[in-house]
C-alpha cells in the first residue's frame, strides 16, 4: 500500500490531481489482492491413519471408514487450539489438493469438520484409494501436509 501512495504521489506531481486519482483507482486492486494463506506448522509428531477398512479389504457398497490420530488432538474446524486438527478423507485422489488453498469438498474430498472420527461413504463397484489429510481450524492443509498412507480397497 505503500507503493501505492508514493506512485500517488508522483503522479500528482507530474499529472495532476485527477490524473494521480484515477492511477490510485488502476492500481488499488493489484495492492489489495490476497495473498494466499499462512498455512500452519504441523504439529511435532502428528501422524493420521485409517484404521478400518484394511488396506487391500473387499467391502460392500456402503464402507464404514474409521480414522485415527497421533499426536494431534482432533477438533472441530474453527477450533485453534495448538497442536490441533480435523480430519479431510481423499477417495481415488491421484494427489494431494493444492497446498496454497483450503482443502476442497466435493464428491473426492470429505470434510469432517465437526471432528468426526468415522462415516460410513458409499462408493460404487471396483478399485478405489482413501487416504486422510489433516487439515487446520481454516480447513488449510499443514506445513507439511499431515497424511495418511493411502489405501485400496475393492469394492463388490
Amino acid at each position: 500500500m505503500r507503493a501505492v501512495s508514493i506512485l500517488a504521489a508522483a503522479l500528482m506531481v507530474g499529472c495532476g490531481f485527477a490524473g494521480a486519482q484515477e492511477a490510485m483507482k488502476a492500481a488499488a486492486p493489484m495492492a489489495m489482492k490476497a495473498l494466499p494463506a499462512a498455512r500452519e506448522k504441523a504439529p511435532h509428531g502428528a501422524k493420521v491413519f485409517i484404521e478400518s477398512p484394511k488396506n487391500g479389504a473387499t467391502v460392500g457398497q456402503d464402507v464404514t471408514v474409521k480414522f485415527g490420530a497421533s499426536g494431534v488432538e482432533i477438533k472441530p474446524a474453527g477450533d485453534a487450539t495448538p497442536n490441533s486438527g480435523h480430519h479431510h478423507l481423499l477417495i481415488d485422489g491421484k494427489e494431494l489438493p493444492p497446498l496454497d488453498a483450503p482443502i476442497p469438498n466435493d464428491a473426492t474430498h470429505k470434510h469432517y469438520g465437526k471432528g468426526q472420527t468415522e462415516d460410513t461413504i458409499h462408493l460404487e463397484p471396483g478399485t478405489h484409494t482413501l487416504q486422510l489429510e489433516l487439515g487446520d481450524a481454516k480447513h488449510l492443509s499443514f506445513d507439511p501436509p499431515v497424511v495418511s498412507k493411502k489405501i485400496t480397497i475393492h469394492v463388490k
